[in-house]
């Protein structure tokens, strides 16, 4: 029977996560880890030029030296990205037995945790996973994504906060600010998101005060048809 992954967004701001390995897939670990707000150790006995940048500015903490049992103590999560499959087996072994996250880089009999291949724009991630059956899919998926959905969706749905924020304070029902809200999400709204980011900012606006001034004067109408 086929397993099925249960797909999650994880906040990772202040938690501790350990990274064992220092090459370049270490190094996109980091990257995704620290993006997700994570509190990064790096455990290995050399670093890329990258990693060895964010250890001098700060960003990241980093013991040079081989892996040892004691570094996971303490993590949330820890990913073993090494070129040493004793190593990595090691890792794993050890955070299991602590009942931690667990992910070890291709190889997804040693995982706990799958990390999807991912579309980010701004607010939007669209993450893509196979279970481990084919990376090299979830890729080809991820790149096709990244055409179909492009940087007009960042602005995009910056402006629907915005847009949130001015129908909240503006409107008390409920169901009225459903519905204006799903009335914004319209690939037309979005096509001037790509075109003219300002320009889209001002017609949502113009039409968000419209629409509440109409439903207002609608609202006006029927109770004074009532009191009649």
């Amino acid at each position: 029977m086929t397993q099925h992954l249960y797909p999650m967004m994880i906040d990772l701001t202040g938690r501790r996560c350990l990274v064992v390995g220092g090459g370049t897939v270490a190094e996109r670990k980091v990257a995704s880890l620290l993006a997700g707000g994570g509190d990064v150790v790096v455990v290995s006995p050399s670093l890329t030029s990258g990693l060895m940048d964010r250890f001098r500015a700060g960003e990241i903490e980093c013991r040079l030296r081989p892996y040892r049992r004691e570094d996971g103590e303490g993590c949330f999560l820890v990913i073993a990205a090494t070129d040493k499959e004793a190593v990595n087996r090691q890792v794993y072994e050890d955070a299991r037995a602590r009942g931690q996250w667990i992910n070890v880089v291709d190889r997804p009999d040693l995982c706990n945790f799958i990390v999807p291949s991912a579309v980010r724009r701004g607010r939007l991630t669209i993450a893509v996973s196979t279970a481990g059956a084919s990376p090299s899919l979830a890729k080809e998926i991820r790149m096709r994504l990244e055409t179909e959905y492009g940087p007009e969706y960042e602005v995009f749905l910056d402006l629907l906060v915005e847009m949130r924020k001015r129908i909240q304070s503006k409107v008390d029902d409920t169901r009225l600010r459903y519905r204006l809200m799903g009335e914004l999400v319209q690939e037309e709204w979005i096509r001037l998101c790509r075109e003219d980011p300002e320009r889209a900012r001002r017609r949502m606006e113009e039409w968000v005060d419209r629409n509440i001034l109409e439903e207002m004067a609608v609202a006006a109408d029927s109770a004074a048809g009532i009191s009649g």
